[in-house]
């Protein structure tokens, strides 16, 4: 599933080339994804500039002063810069044509999201919940270690908890504890002030990392410019049975929350 590295590498990629570009127009293939395409969105596009490409979490918000475009990605959605003559696969959904460059939404699983939004984007239902960003100035120990105050789930799952904090999602969830050295089902308000000392630096790094690399490729994801990397810098992630690189020690796999986790037993107390 696409994360925060991958949603701000897509967001850099179509910001670098399209803002600024008037779209000419939009082709949509699809009566719906994830919710219903709003009604006349091709026509509400068309003719439109493009003012900023925005990330808020793992949606993007692309601002065509009328209105925003928001975009999820889903599980396995893209955007991609296609050639004018390049035909549409079975699962691409959605081209926004600008002069000389088409920005192609593909979504093999349908989960993603295409809407238009008027006024404040960050009021809309998807948005107005959202926690704090990961990579904001204010995204501190002190501020985590008051928002997990009282938490009793394990940690690696309240750094999945979008309404707590945003974006960081099951792989980079993982590197993170492993970079921080903190065992993944240890109760989030019994993580010491030490050790959050060393996480909320470790999710800024991983995620950063990450961006550099073009973002994680599992499966479908591709950014606007072409594949991820970041996926051969993994420390644990994927890597059950592999030593440790730090101390040798197998890493090992559980699940929590329906979702796999990677540690290493010796490395993570």
């Amino acid at each position: 599933m696409p994360e925060l590295p991958e949603v701000e590498v897509t967001r850099r990629g179509i910001a670098a080339h399209l803002e600024g570009e008037r779209l000419e127009r939009a082709v949509l293939r699809a009566p719906s994804l994830r919710y219903p395409l709003p009604a006349n969105l091709a026509r509400r596009l068309a003719g439109l500039t493009l003012l900023e490409a925005k990330r808020r979490g793992k949606y993007l918000l692309l601002d065509f002063g009328a209105g925003h475009l928001l975009i999820h990605l889903g599980m396995s959605g893209s955007l991609r810069y296609v050639a004018p003559a390049t035909p549409p696969g079975r699962h691409d959904h959605a081209d926004f044509v600008f002069a000389g460059r088409i920005l192609r939404f593909a979504d093999p699983r349908r989960f993603g999201a295409l809407l238009w939004l008027q006024g404040d984007p960050l009021e809309h239902p998807l948005l107005a919940g959202l926690g704090i960003e990961p990579l904001s100035r204010a995204f501190t120990p002190a501020w985590l270690a008051e928002a997990l105050a009282g938490r009793r789930l394990a940690i690696k799952q309240a750094l999945m908890d979008a309404s707590l904090v945003v974006g960081i999602g099951n792989i980079y969830a993982s590197e993170s504890l492993f970079a921080a050295g903190i065992a993944p089902r240890t109760p989030a308000n019994e993580v010491s002030a030490a050790k959050l000392t060393r996480l909320v630096p470790a999710i800024k790094s991983t995620l950063r990392a990450a961006i550099r690399a073009g973002g994680s490729t599992l499966r479908d994801f591709c950014g606007p410019e072409g594949m991820g990397g970041f996926q051969v810098r993994h420390r644990v992630y994927g890597r059950a049975g592999a030593p440790c690189f730090r101390c040798g020690a197998p890493i090992r796999h559980i699940r929590q929350g329906q979702r796999s986790t990677y540690y290493c037993p010796r490395c993570q107390r």
